[in-house]
């Protein structure tokens, strides 16, 4: 295996983001005056492009999502973005894994803007400064994001590296770029180790501990 380089999702994997999505998706919701949505259905616009997720819920056009979209991120922005816990132990990881070596990155579907501001408010910075998010007209693939991460870390040879989420968007993305892949099955995507079997997964961390036993075990 002998992976160079990890690449972290964010929302599910590196930070409980549930409040202050789900606060920004109701705040919206309420403005259109849109039927309300149970939790698990809120849940369902954590680490997706939201406009999607208004898309697949509400059956609208996709310009009427970007409006709705719109709406939730100047909330989110404003109100809710720090309403958020990072997972127990994923700062560990973080140091297991620099301490040994390791490159790392971060590649989500939040803005940019927004994801580099509740990173350093929960201090990952002192770990990475590459970063990458998504554009508002939602026109990046995630394989764009992480590919992104990869060109600023130096790593020409994909193979070398490895994504780690808790969503088929993190799992597909890693698969079209060659790389490896560790699901986390403790975060808003993946259930259990079934689900991410499907994905050619090189491993399945139940825990946050897990994700940095997996990727130094190939350093052993």
């Amino acid at each position: 295996m002998g992976w160079k380089a990890a690449v972290f999702d964010v929302d599910g994997t590196l930070l409980d983001t549930a409040e202050g999505v789900m606060s920004a998706v109701k705040y919206a919701i309420n403005t259109w005056g849109l039927p309300p949505l149970g939790e698990e259905e809120l849940k369902a616009f954590i680490g997706p492009p939201v406009q999607n997720s208004f898309v697949r819920h509400y059956g609208m056009k996709k310009e009427e999502a970007q409006q709705l979209a719109d709406i939730f991120r100047r909330r989110y922005k404003d109100e809710d973005l720090l309403k958020a816990a990072p997972y127990e132990g994923i700062y560990q990881v973080f140091e297991k894994l620099k301490g040994n070596g390791i490159l790392l990155a971060v590649a989500t579907y939040k803005r940019q803007d927004y994801a580099r501001r509740i990173l350093e408010h929960f201090g990952f910075h002192r770990y990475t400064d590459i970063l990458y998010g998504a554009d508002n007209q939602n026109k990046l693939k995630k394989k764009d994001i992480i590919e992104k991460c990869l060109n600023d870390l130096g790593i020409h040879d994909y193979s070398q590296a490895v994504m780690v989420g808790d969503s088929d968007n993190d799992a597909v993305g890693a698969e079209e770029l060659g790389m490896g892949f560790i699901g986390v099955t403790y975060g808003f995507g993946f259930k259990d180790q079934e689900d991410v079997i499907g994905y050619h997964a090189d491993g399945c961390a139940a825990h946050p501990e897990d994700i940095a036993e997996i990727i130094l075990r190939g350093l052993a």
